[in-house]
């Protein structure tokens, strides 16, 4: 573990981000040295860092961390977090001054290759997203709704679930965003509310307007999923994994193509935005 460009093992235990989830953080895949998409990941830390009004400006120093530490091994995981530090009285952030960066070495995830090749399953938990639209889209530390999903889903048979918001609306998956295809386009929900902007999320759609393919951002319940012809979830590590069926709250069990999913796999490799 690094922490401010300095292997270390322990943070002070005053810490903002142990004491109150203060900070935001972003995780990476590393193949062959290489950090897939920095700059999206570091653009998406500072725009959080400003959003939660964190004086980060160690951008420089944090970029070269990273890239030296994506030099020692060919395919695995970089995860940076950043924490407003220490400081402070209660829950305010005054005096707090120095923000703290922590890069963590982590295996690659082997059964997303599975995923991606054969497809995976999906109910809908039965847990769902608060709407915060101050926090919305932000990967920020506080992560316990996640916990609860992952808590739940570790009970099922399924290897990923839909996760609805108060509203019953359609937010992402437990791993990442959702999309889905249906007559003639694609949709994904919006994140106005609830939810994280994921970098390979924004990837892709970035892509379908690079290649004029019709797409919308929309509030859906599961409804609107049912009856689509094709659906997958995606996250910069796991990349795009088809969903071959989903279970839904009422018992209905849809079935879903792939091909057009196989098509945005094979088109998005090589596409640099």
């Amino acid at each position: 573990m690094i922490v401010n460009g300095s292997p270390a093992t322990q943070l002070d235990i005053a810490d903002r981000a142990t004491q109150y989830g203060d900070g935001c953080f972003t995780t990476m895949l590393v193949k062959d040295g290489k950090v897939e998409h920095w700059n999206a990941h570091l653009t998406r830390l500072q725009a959080s860092c400003e959003r939660l009004f964190i004086p980060f400006t160690k951008w420089d120093e944090l970029t070269n961390s990273v890239l030296k530490n994506a030099q020692h091994g060919s395919s695995f995981v970089l995860k940076v977090l950043i924490s407003r530090g220490s400081g402070g009285r209660g829950y305010s952030p005054e005096g707090a001054h120095q923000p703290i960066y922590i890069i963590s070495q982590h295996p690659y995830p082997s059964h997303y290759d599975d995923w991606q090749k054969n497809g995976i399953e999906l109910n809908v938990s039965s847990i769902t997203l608060a709407k915060q639209p101050l926090l919305a889209g932000i990967k920020h530390l506080n992560r316990l709704e996640q916990v609860l999903i992952k808590h739940e889903l570790a009970n099922d048979a399924f290897q990923d679930c839909i996760v609805l918001d108060t509203d019953d609306v359609i937010v992402e998956s437990s791993v990442g965003n959702i999309f889905w295809y249906h007559e003639n386009a694609w949709y994904t929900p919006s994140l106005n509310f609830s939810g994280v902007e994921g970098v390979m999320r924004n990837h892709i759609l970035d892509y379908f307007t690079a290649k004029h393919i019709t797409f919308h951002q929309c509030r859906e319940t599961q409804e609107a999923i049912q009856s689509a012809a094709e659906v997958f979830v995606c996250n910069s590590l796991m990349g795009i994994v088809p969903v071959s069926a989903i279970e839904f709250s009422d018992g209905h069990r849809a079935y879903y193509l792939r091909d057009k999913t196989r098509e945005l796999q094979m088109g998005i490799v090589d596409y640099q935005a």
